[in-house]
């Protein structure tokens, strides 16, 4: 799930009900102090850059969005761009092997996304779309792969094998699969793999082929089916991640910890490519892309100790 509250007292009010008095002397409290040393923080060995722009954000207060003028924390979620008082030039840029689709679920809260962190910090090679606004994929499928598990879907470090195999028999793996006609659950699933694969076989250098855009689906798990199931994503090659445990403070209830929200699985996801893929040694390469993420999990973090909440 991508959901993020971009300020720190809307969240306190939401997730505790100690009263708006409690909540104000919590926050006062942590305009004077640094959030956090990092002791106990899972993000903690990132290799991010400074954040001294969004500490100073931070005791500002809302800022402008320079585009809309909304009143916003540290960055506007709705035009994607930082606040007046977060210089662009203070954000870091990051550079992705491949380009981004994120599909957002219409229902999905546009504050309470982090999709927008990756467009923020890669603005060159992500895009941002709103179901069912999404782009035809039929003729790119060859060097286009959906992050989403299933029955069917591969590791990242298997991409290669079944690209290869795929581009030696074809888009279908065998006659058998041209022909089948798929169920309705499962038109992305089977044909997926069957026909992406020859495409994504954009991992495969020797082949002469690249793959170039991974899509990620931007809602809670409940709402997925409605994306997932869309004719334009059949026949797309699916990759599952593999399983790490989300950092993420508003986890989904009844779900497993291992729910990750869009920015974690973009990121997790790219180091996987880069080790598995590029065989290049990972060196904090994509580390601030969870340059936003780190700070507010800190932040709230410290914001629910304040007021006896772990």
């Amino acid at each position: 799930q991508l959901t993020m509250s971009l300020n720190s007292s809307i969240l306190l009010n939401e997730e505790n009900a100690q009263g708006p008095k409690r909540n104000t002397e919590c926050l006062e409290s942590l305009e004077l102090q640094t959030p956090s040393s990092f002791q106990d923080n899972p993000l903690q060995q990132l290799q991010l850059a400074s954040q001294e722009v969004l500490e100073k954000a931070k005791k500002s207060g809302r800022s402008k969005c320079p585009r809309c003028n909304s009143s916003r924390m540290f960055y506007c979620y709705t035009c994607f761009v930082p606040v007046e008082t977060v210089p662009t030039k203070e954000i870091p840029t990051v550079k992705l092997p491949l380009k981004i689709d994120i599909i957002k679920h219409p229902n999905e809260t546009d504050g309470k996304s982090t999709a927008v962190h990756a467009k923020l910090l890669a603005p060159d090679d992500v895009t941002i779309y709103k179901y069912p606004c999404i782009p035809e994929y039929e003729e790119k499928r060859h060097e286009i792969a959906l992050i989403f598990p299933g029955p069917n879907s591969v590791s990242v470090k298997d991409i290669a094998f079944h690209l290869q195999k795929y581009a030696k028999k074809g888009v279908c793996a065998t006659d058998d699969d041209c022909f089948r006609e798929p169920l309705l659950k499962q038109a992305k699933i089977e044909p997926e793999e069957e026909k992406n694969p020859h495409e994504c076989i954009s991992s495969s250098r020797s082949e002469g082929t690249e793959l170039k855009k991974i899509i990620f689906i931007d809602s809670t798990w409940n709402q997925t089916n409605k994306i997932i199931t869309d004719e334009r994503l059949q026949g797309l090659l699916q990759i599952e991640l593999k399983t790490r445990k989300t950092c993420f403070w508003r986890h989904q209830k009844g779900k497993p910890d291992t729910y990750l929200s869009t920015i974690e699985a973009i990121y997790y996801f790219l180091v996987d490519y880069h080790q598995e893929i590029l065989k290049e040694s990972y060196k904090g390469q994509y580390d601030n892309l969870l340059f936003f993420f780190s700070f507010m999990h800190t932040l709230i973090k410290d914001a629910k100790c304040c007021v006896g909440k772990e």
